[in-house]
């Protein structure tokens, strides 16, 4: 998808969903009209199309009795503004990424992706079936604010950059976008890191502002145009390795809806986190022979004194959690650490040696 059309065509949409949006929350003949924000641009491959989907899932299963209206990233407040936008009330509904928010607890990047952590199906089994949910809850109820998982990425890719990388030495003093504690990570190999939204990664890259990004993977960075600055793709990412993406819903709002209102909207979250994940699956490849084929990308792999002393500076800061002051930090990072290393087992022990055999044993 060419940059260019990608972006004058999310403008050209924003324009008409501000025109017709901005009215405030309706209650009318029992029919609930909210307002969900999103750190996504309009129609973004994945994430902005699943959360215009999860919202109108709502709107259609609930038959218009819950409408959710969809203001993407910059339309009603900056991207990385959308949860305190939920928490002051402009709006009842967001769409991002916990760990945008490390700001507000360090606890909640373990709910988006962990370095050297979890993959996408353990992500699910901790949140699902391990306490995962219930402790974020917990984070969550001093915002007054609900969280839902609404996707998933899979295991990202590890960032473009303008020059090869040879060796860890090739690290320091680079400008690096990146988030959350893999941002940590990145400085503790020397990088400068530092966060921004998607609609505003290209243009930090083209002016020389950044010297590596990273974001998402190919499906999303091929409709960002980063290969148009960089041409050094490297992967996979040691720092996300599963990311998820959240619904965050006004806590005492969503308390007040009918109870089958409110097992839709949790539901439909939940469909949604598999959807999206699905749909990551199916076109990151595609994506990637696109960068790779029309637009001579050259992938490669991390050198592996980077990832050895990715894993280092990984072990060193989920310890700085561990002993955190913070009672509810210290809990999620003693609870992640916990389902990980039951977890891991099934990974490394079946999955893993199924696809080393798939890779070298089948050929069609």
């Amino acid at each position: 998808m060419d940059r260019r059309s990608f972006i004058k065509r999310a403008g050209v949409a924003g324009v008409g969903a501000t025109a017709a949006g901005l009215a405030a929350p309706a209650i009318a003949q029992g029919n609930i009209t909210w307002r969900m924000v999103t750190t996504w641009p309009k129609n973004f491959p994945g994430l902005g199309v699943g959360a215009q989907r999860l919202a109108d899932r709502v709107t259609a299963a609930s038959g218009g009795r819950l409408t959710v209206q969809v203001y993407s990233a910059g339309e009603l407040v900056p991207p990385l503004q959308s949860l305190d936008a939920v928490i002051d009330g402009t709006a009842e509904m967001s769409h991002g990424a916990a760990y945008y928010w490390q700001n507000k607890s360090t606890a909640l990047s373990f709910f988006t992706g962990v370095p050297y952590g979890m993959t996408t199906a353990e992500l699910t089994a901790w949140m699902r079936y391990m306490g995962g949910q219930e402790i974020w809850d917990e984070i969550y109820d001093q915002f007054g604010v609900q969280g839902f998982l609404s996707g998933n990425t899979g295991t990202q890719t590890g960032g473009w950059f303008r020059n090869e990388l040879t060796g860890l030495d090739d690290i320091k003093g680079v400008r690096f976008r990146t988030p959350g504690l893999g941002g940590r990570v990145w400085e503790k190999l020397g990088a400068t890191v530092t966060n921004m939204a998607a609609g505003e990664i290209f243009q930090a890259l083209q002016s020389g502002t950044l010297d590596a990004a990273e974001f998402v993977g190919p499906y999303n960075d091929l409709a960002l145009g980063f290969h148009q600055v960089a041409k050094n793709y490297y992967m996979p990412s040691f720092v996300e390795s599963g990311l998820a993406t959240e619904l965050v819903v006004d806590k005492k709002k969503y308390q007040e809806l009918p109870a089958d209102l409110q097992a839709l909207v949790r539901d439909v979250a939940q469909a949604e986190y598999d959807q999206v994940s699905a749909d990551f699956i199916a076109n990151d490849p595609r994506a990637l022979r696109t960068l790779v084929n029309d637009h001579g990308v050259i992938v490669r792999n991390f050198p592996d004194d980077i990832m050895e002393a990715g894993a280092k500076a990984s072990a060193e800061v989920i310890q700085e959690l561990r002993d955190s002051d913070d009672p509810l930090v210290k809990k999620t990072a003693e609870s992640f650490i916990e389902a990980l290393g039951l977890v891991r087992e099934r990974t490394e022990k079946i999955d893993m040696p199924y696809t080393v055999a798939r890779e070298k044993f089948l050929k069609y």
